[in-house]
Formats: C-alpha cells, structure tokens, sequence
C-alpha cells in the first residue's frame, strides 16, 4: 500500500462543514490511510483548510498555532443572530451611511492583543458542549471574553452598506466577533456575509487545490512538511 505523508492545502467550498470536507477527501486517499485537519472554517466560508495526511497529523497544534489572513466581507446595517449569513438578516433601525475614514479610525481598534467575545453561535465548549448546541436546545450561555491576536486590517473596498477587509491574525481569532464589534463601535450593527480564508502559515490559495482537482489524483497535492 501506497503510504502518504503530508498536507493538502484544500480550498475549501462553501456549503460544507470542515468534517465533511475531510471525508470527502478521505475517501480519494489508499484505504487506512491517517487524516485530519487544522483550523476549523465555518459552513459558508471558503478557502484554506489544512488537510493533515499520514503523520502530518502530529503537527496539528502546530499548525493551527501559525497566523492566517482572510478576506472578509461584511454587510454594515443589519445583523444576524448568527453574525453569519446562516441565520436571517435583522436591519438597524435609522442605520445611515458612515463615512470611509470613521471606518477605518474604528477598525485600528481592533489591531494588537484585543479582548473578544467568541460568537454566540460558535463551537466554544461550555460544560463540555458546543456554545452553538446548547443555544439551539434553549438553554442561555455565557461566553466570556478572551485575549485574541490581531496582526493588521487593511480596508480593500467599501460601497455602503457591502464592507471588503483584510484581516491577519492568530489562533482563535473570530472573524464574526470582529464584524459584530465593528458593527456596534459604528452604531450601524454589522455581520459577516462572505470570508474566504487566504493562508495559514506559509501555505497559501496558490497552493491549494479543489476537491475536484483532488480526485484526479491526490499525490501531486501533498506537501512534504519537517
């Protein structure tokens, strides 16, 4: 049998969770073949998702510890109970157009080691359960604040109420916490619509593949790792 040993930088669809995406690569790889993933993205987000192949998977702390850039869309004048487009839109009543440098004045704050809420909606155990299961089944949960580090947030366009930014930063950084807060700090409210996650580490979109690319052949996508 044929042993692999790796990571796939899979530029993930949207429409799938990371767990489906994993299986779904699983079974184009020889049969017993180890595989895992770091770095969770949410169902609607796309782009890289570290595919661990073989003994790669032992360097998975390691790898979700590396920074990672996305590309965030957010919608300024509504929210969602999701911060996400997963859940309806609820528009801010008199929400009016801000200006572009109250944008990028307010956005500076979120720079640095900040202090974040991790959405309410989110795989956060609490007791040991999901934050996100145990909203569903009614239950009212407190997630406290914790320290997360932002590299930098590039404005890379803006056309009210549609927001496009640049975002590097570390492990456990919520890219919806940062749209909801943005949000609230412009008096407007505001929640992720599109993110695209555009490198983990050293590996990047260029290096990804697609999952239809993968099931031509899977070898020439594994990168060797030390």
């Amino acid at each position: 049998m044929q042993v692999m040993n790796g990571v796939i930088v899979l530029d993930k669809p949207a429409g799938i969770s990371s767990a489906k995406a994993v299986d779904q690569v699983k079974r184009l790889l020889p049969r017993g073949t180890k595989i895992g993933h770091a770095g969770t993205l949410d169902p609607f987000a796309t782009g890289v998702l570290l595919l661990l192949i073989g003994k790669a998977t032992k360097l998975c702390e390691r790898l979700m510890d590396s920074p990672k850039q996305y590309d965030a869309t957010m919608k300024l004048g509504a929210t969602t109970e999701t911060d996400d487009p997963e859940s309806p839109e609820m528009p801010t009543p008199g929400a009016q157009v801000v200006a572009k440098e109250t944008i990028e004045r307010e956005m500076r704050c979120f720079i640095g080691a900040i202090q974040q809420t991790p959405p309410q909606y989110s795989a956060i155990k609490l007791g040991g359960r999901r934050a996100c299961d145990r909203i569903r089944a009614g239950e009212t949960v407190k997630i406290d604040p914790r320290t997360v580090q932002v590299y930098g947030i590039e404005l890379l366009k803006y056309e009210w109420p549609q927001l496009q930014l640049m975002i590097d930063c570390g492990r456990g950084t919520y890219i919806r916490s940062i749209a909801r807060d943005l949000g609230q700090k412009l008096g407007v409210g505001a929640y992720l619509t599109a993110l695209r996650r555009t490198r983990v580490g050293d590996f990047t979109l260029d290096k990804s593949a697609t999952i239809d690319q993968l099931r031509n052949g899977t070898e020439t996508f594994i990168n060797s790792i030390s």
